[in-house]
């Protein structure tokens, strides 16, 4: 039956023309954007995962940058390290040359307090950006590593611990009766300690006494070392103020007590108490905790200042032995460092790539297919065209019968 109201033939070809057409947009659209998924109304659940795999790009490109500026800063400290423990070997020479009964030792002794304050040019010149790892003045810092999201899509960060090293060679006396601990040793003078805290809940005391201090200009630093971790504290001025009716004691612990929980152990919490701080341990390994403090200017070479071939040649050679080997194993542990830095670096790198291949695995466009695609959708196009062309005269045909 032939009707001028329905014409079957060319809805058939109108719907094949518009789904020609439709797939013809969508492989336009691949080739000119790349992707085969752009847009989450493409694909939601591929779109999803791709988007949280390039977030996780984006953040290994700024862990990168972290860690080429962590690898620059640790690079600096050890060629100050590196350096001073050059010069160290040059003092040792001059110490050497001082044994010979026969030689000038007033003019050795010159030579070496020109290397000594060379060593302490070295060390106050080895900073980048402002952070000088060597002077004493940074206990450890951490270098942003990499970036760890776990089955359930929580991410965090993880660290790199750098711990600074005390070339310092300024000399100092450090105040007595500093220190005490509830379960541990102290030393004779109260400079320093050293203890356990148990695993499952024990607990363990630190009291910190300002009262030996010979001025109140602060400048005397606090080292605790923790599990491996060492916070460490710079008493100030302010501190020792007590104009403000504040307790110097309370004032010292209190930031102490700041600079242990930053360290961010597992397990371990230190809070204040009455005149002590309380270091609890939750976890399930005891901990080893031991400190010391130094004075004002005090250095991890201040022997250096009591070196003095005139007055005593052979002292002079025991004395430099040990400050050689501080400053060889500050270099070896910058060292150490750097190279595990580096690695770091390397491995971020080849995961942001292996990243950026997943992401082009399921979101990128198939260029030869797309193209293949595109030119038999053309055909299909042109004959979806003629076909409706042919449906649309058929109309036309019932006239004849009409005349």
């Amino acid at each position: 039956m032939s009707s001028i109201l329905t014409n079957t033939s060319a809805m058939v070809a109108l719907q094949t023309l518009n789904s020609t057409n439709k797939n013809l947009a969508m492989t336009t659209n691949e080739i000119s954007t790349g992707k085969s998924v752009a847009t989450a109304r493409d694909n939601a659940s591929i779109w999803a995962i791709a988007q949280t795999m390039q977030t996780d790009v984006d953040g290994f490109s700024g862990i990168s940058d972290g860690l080429n500026t962590g690898s620059a800063a640790v690079a600096v400290a050890r060629t100050a390290a590196e350096t001073v423990t050059g010069l160290l070997g040059q003092v040792k020479e001059k110490i050497i040359a001082a044994q010979d009964p026969a030689s000038d030792r007033a003019k050795l002794q010159t030579d070496i307090d020109q290397l000594v304050q060379q060593v302490g040019s070295v060390v106050d010149a080895a900073q980048f950006n402002g952070l000088n790892l060597v002077d004493g003045t940074n206990g450890s810092i951490n270098v942003l590593a990499s970036l760890n999201r776990d089955s359930s899509g929580n991410v965090t960060v993880a660290n790199i611990q750098v711990s600074g090293q005390d070339l310092g060679s300024a000399a100092g006396t450090a105040p007595t009766g500093f220190f005490a601990v509830g379960n541990g040793t102290t030393s004779a003078n109260g400079t320093s300690f050293g203890g356990i805290i148990d695993s499952g809940s024990g607990t363990n005391t630190l009291v910190l006494d300002s009262a030996n201090f010979t001025a109140a200009l602060g400048g005397e630093k606090i080292s605790i070392t923790i599990a491996g971790q060492t916070a460490t504290y710079t008493v100030t001025a302010n501190d020792m103020d007590t104009t403000n009716g504040s307790d110097p004691n309370t004032v010292i612990m209190s930031k102490v007590a700041d600079k242990i929980n930053s360290l961010g152990i597992t397990g371990l919490v230190a809070t204040m108490g009455t005149g002590a701080i309380t270091l609890t341990n939750t976890g399930t390994i005891d901990f080893a905790f031991s400190g010391e403090i130094t004075a004002p200017g005090a250095g991890g070479l201040s022997g250096l200042a009591g070196i003095d071939v005139n007055a005593d040649a052979a002292g002079a050679l025991a004395a430099i032995e040990p400050l050689i080997q501080t400053a060889i194993d500050a270099s070896a542990a910058f060292g150490s460092a750097q190279a595990r830095i580096d690695i770091q670096n390397e491995f971020v790198g080849k995961l942001t790539d292996s990243l950026k291949t997943g992401i082009g695995a399921l979101v990128d466009a198939d260029m030869e297919e797309a193209s293949a695609r595109l030119q038999a959708l053309q055909v299909q196009q042109q004959l979806g065209i003629q076909s409706l062309s042919i449906a649309n005269q058929a109309p036309q045909n019932v006239l004849s019968l009409f005349r």
